[in-house]
């Protein structure tokens, strides 16, 4: 009811429209005083590339925004909208690049005036998949506000984290949330100002929907430095607070040109939906930057829990051409009789967030005719690799490194390895550091220089690079699984020097076995076990042995046929499977790896709201039971 009530104010201002005649943006370029002149996408392609310099000022609301808004005026660009919202309830709303520059410049007047904000304040936006999302984000881009998004499912605990370590002086929230910001708002000194985006006013917070109807559609957006920052996302891994990871008006604002035009392969013509919830990166990079570049439309869906009828009857309803969503939606949409759908404009679908099992990559293609394009990347430095358009997909395989980025496979020392040996994912850094990088950790110097290990970048992932620069995951460091395992040696190894095999940690050789702790990833288990007809989706994680130390656990959700199987023959079959399984994206081993498989079913797997397993809940869980 409140998207419902919000959404009424909105669609009350699209019948208003023609009234507005917001005046061009006055920005002066390096203080010159003709005119500026607009950036070009070559312009900003180039820049992506490092082959020159990001402007001393760049703002993406006037740079690019504005710009798309300019071109609607003389037909440069095609009737579609910029912003397609849909709530699933009836609810509509199209926004043309012309109405999101004025009611953005609205919004920028409420955070400005009532809220008393100013350039450089913090702003926590917990929102839902609302239009208010995509306004306060250009809003804040407009005055120079730093943008600092949030899920809706933080609980109190994770909010007054957040305001705390951000020293935020405002808080946009939407009812959902409301009640958890209320008990911490009194253990947050820097925090002056909390606005509700509801139809609803409520004592001590400002009400966005009455200040929006009253606010001035006149703003002069703020000339920010290209180094400036734009935004803070929240990061972290399986242990440690989570570290604020800040981007700057560039990095976002420009940094994604060359994802939009080769990985998404966006043109202003297409429709782009991406199921990415606004509390996290790839939202930003999806639903606003690498679209928006392009001049190409966002397609919202409220959908506030995944459903796959809802999801497919959406694809099946608007004419939407380019798809991204999590590797757990693909899983979840292909135990469905997919030729039953007739999908009205898809052509491109893509994938990220955790890797992709070739078995969902080869079902998915099997049943819709089309590819699905993995994209690796992180919240800081963005996407560091993918498959693209017109390169060969290699089942299993994340593709290759995307400009500007020279991806490497490095040892604990920072020396590149060799083909097929495993290592940490790392970027190679010329003299200076990439634009399109994030710009620190705020307050956290350590762990910032953390990051880097002589000339590379280290993502704390572990992969492998084959001979023609595909990249293959192996694992987050502190995913993988390190056990005890026998090797087995065939005739014609029997004479082979541990050396040759010292991948496999210190070897001993005991006439035709040698033990070995084995470092194993549990991306290629789990692309094993899905290969099964029994298995709909897994996690494998490590669990506690006395004799091995660790060993490889299995959490497995049955299909539907298999629901009643027999538990301990279902098990076994199982083993047999992975320890048999020799998958073409597997690098083919010297030896055969007989190492110890346990296997528990379970109803689901722990998610967050972006659809990634939460193995570290699982790990957390058995190492617990010890």
């Amino acid at each position: 009811q409140s998207a419902a009530g919000s959404m009424k104010i909105l669609l009350r201002y699209q019948a208003l429209r023609l009234l507005w005649r917001p005046r061009p943006p006055s920005r002066l370029f390096h203080q010159d005083p003709r005119p500026w002149a607009p950036l070009t996408l070559e312009d900003f392609e180039a820049i992506n590339r490092c082959e020159r310099s990001p402007p001393e000022n760049f703002n993406f609301a006037a740079d690019v925004l504005d710009q798309w808004s300019r071109k609607e005026k003389t037909g440069e660009r095609p009737a579609n909208p910029a912003l397609w919202w849909v709530s699933g309830k009836g609810d509509e709303v199209k926004w043309s690049f012309g109405e999101l520059c004025s009611l953005s410049r609205k919004a920028a007047n409420v955070l400005t005036e009532p809220c008393g904000l100013n350039r450089g304040d913090r702003v926590a936006v917990i929102l839902p998949r609302i239009p208010e999302w995509w306004l306060i984000n250009v809003a804040c881009m407009r005055t120079g506000l730093v943008f600092m998004p949030g899920t809706i499912q933080l609980t109190a605990k994770d909010i007054l984290y957040r305001l705390q370590a951000s020293k935020a002086t405002c808080v946009v929230a939407s009812e959902e949330v409301v009640p958890a910001v209320e008990s911490i708002a009194s253990e947050c000194p820097h925090l002056k100002t909390k606005l509700l985006v509801s139809p609803q006013s409520r004592s001590g917070w400002l009400s966005f929907q009455e200040l929006f109807q009253s606010a001035s559609a006149e703003h002069s957006c703020v000339e920010t430095g290209s180094q400036e920052p734009m935004a803070i996302y929240f990061t972290s891994g399986t242990t440690g607070s989570p570290k604020m990871a800040q981007h700057t008006q560039s990095s976002l604002g420009i940094g994604y040109t060359i994802c939009g035009r080769y990985w998404l392969d966006l043109k202003s013509s297409d429709i782009f939906w991406n199921m990415s919830d606004t509390g996290w990166i790839k939202a930003a990079i999806g639903s606003v930057f690498s679209s928006w570049l392009q001049g190409a439309c966002v397609f919202v869906h409220q959908m506030a829990q995944f459903n796959t009828d809802t999801f497919l009857d959406t694809l099946t309803s608007y004419p939407i051409t380019t798809l991204c969503s999590a590797p757990t939606v693909y899983r979840m949409l292909v135990q469905k009789d997919l030729k039953r759908y007739k999908f009205k404009k898809l052509r491109h679908c893509l994938t990220g967030g955790e890797p992709l099992n070739p078995e969902v990559l080869e079902q998915w293609k099997e049943q819709t005719g089309l590819e699905l394009y993995e994209g690796y990347g992180q919240t800081e430095v963005g996407i560091i690799c993918a498959n693209q358009k017109g390169q060969e997909i290699k089942p299993g395989s994340m593709g290759k490194g995307i400009q500007p980025y020279d991806v490497q496979i490095i040892d604990e020392n920072g020396n590149i390895l060799p083909t097929g040996k495993e290592g940490e994912i790392a970027l190679r850094l010329k003299s200076t550091r990439p634009f399109c990088f994030f710009s620190e950790y705020v307050d956290n110097p350590e762990k910032t220089a953390a990051t880097m290990r002589g000339d590379f970048y280290v993502t704390g992932d572990r992969g492998m690079m084959d001979s023609d620069g595909y990249l293959w995951f192996v694992g987050r460091a502190d995913d993988v699984i390190i056990s005890s395992g026998f090797v087995h040696l065939t005739l014609s190894e029997s004479h082979i020097l541990p050396g040759e095999i010292s991948y496999l940690g210190g070897v001993v050789i005991q006439g035709s076995f040698a033990t070995s702790r084995y470092r194993i990833g549990p991306f290629e288990v789990e692309s094993a076990l899905i290969e099964h007809p029994a298995v709909v989706e897994s996690a494998v994680v490590s669990s506690p042995d006395p004799v091995r130390g660790e060993v490889v656990k299995a959490f497995v959700v049955l299909s539907a046929p298999f629901k009643s199987s027999d538990p301990e023959k279902l098990t076994l079959e199982l083993q047999d499977h992975v320890k048999k399984s020799t998958a073409p994206y597997k690098y083919p081993r010297k030896a055969s790896i007989f190492l110890k498989l346990s296997v528990e079913f379970v109803q689901e797997l722990p998610k967050t709201i972006t659809g990634k397993i939460k193995r570290n809940v699982l790990r957390d869980r058995e190492w617990g039971q010890t």
